[in-house]
């Protein structure tokens, strides 16, 4: 889920198809298949949704069927429909529910956190640990997001937009206090996203950090882009370093 796309309600979780040839990972539905099937409404509703993303993500959401999903949960299809009634009512469930778990959890780790620096590193944290322990809905979300049709599309827009509003304020909160001065907040942020969202591709968690370790070090690599802007405090620094060399 690159960067690039349609505008800020569309574009922060947009994954860029470019040519690299990157080996993607796979998700193991065998094993999950055989977990049994949940009796209360909801856990029975996220087991479902659990599954539908896996069948999405290897499989694409076109070349999928209701009955793919029916075998892989153990759910009759008049079961399946009690839920949703659609294969694109169920394609906007797993997108809604992904989205609103990650604001839910973001908005109560922010609460009474004021410093932004910080405050970026706990956005950056809360999206990573998400989407690494939910690999099947991120790959989900970065490439069928074109497959939803209205009115859903537009209710995901809206829960977008307000996810994209989240980071970018904490952003310009940086620029307020004379961190970013002269960067595009909009570039910045989405730039940002780009950055996390690609980690589905490269992401093994036998050899990378874990999503604490690897938000300190995206907020560094980000932060110290930023802070200060080309002509600040870094770039003045490295302007008197060479000057210094070259006199002598």
């Amino acid at each position: 889920m690159g960067g690039g796309g349609r505008g800020a309600g569309g574009e922060l979780l947009t994954a860029g198809r470019g040519q690299a040839k990157v080996s993607e990972r796979t998700f193991d539905m065998a094993m999950t298949a055989r977990l049994p099937i949940p009796r209360d409404t909801e856990a029975k509703l996220q087991h479902i949704l659990r599954h539908a993303a896996q069948i999405f993500a290897e499989r694409g959401f076109g070349a999928s069927s209701i009955r793919d999903i029916s075998r892989a949960t153990g759910v009759s299809l008049s079961g399946l429909y009690y839920y949703f009634e659609s294969k694109q009512k169920l394609l906007y469930l797993i997108q809604f529910h992904a989205f609103t778990s990650i604001l839910q959890e973001l908005e109560r780790r922010l609460e009474g956190v004021t410093d932004p620096e910080r405050r970026l590193t706990i956005f950056i944290q809360n999206h990573l640990e998400y989407f690494m322990e939910h690999p099947a809905e991120m790959k989900v979300l970065s490439h069928e997001e074109e497959a939803l049709e209205e009115p859903y599309r537009k209710e995901v827009a809206g829960i977008k937009r307000r996810y994209y509003n989240l980071a970018r304020g904490i952003f310009e909160e940086l620029s307020r206090r004379g961190r970013t001065e002269g960067l595009n907040s909009r570039v910045a942020v989405l730039s940002l996203y780009g950055m996390m969202n690609w980690i589905y591709k490269w992401h093994n968690p036998k050899v990378d950090p874990r999503a604490e370790e690897l938000a300190e070090t995206m907020a560094g690599i980000f932060l110290r882009g930023v802070l200060n802007g080309p002509n600040g405090r870094n770039g003045k620094q490295a302007a008197e370093r060479g000057a210094l060399e070259r006199a002598g």
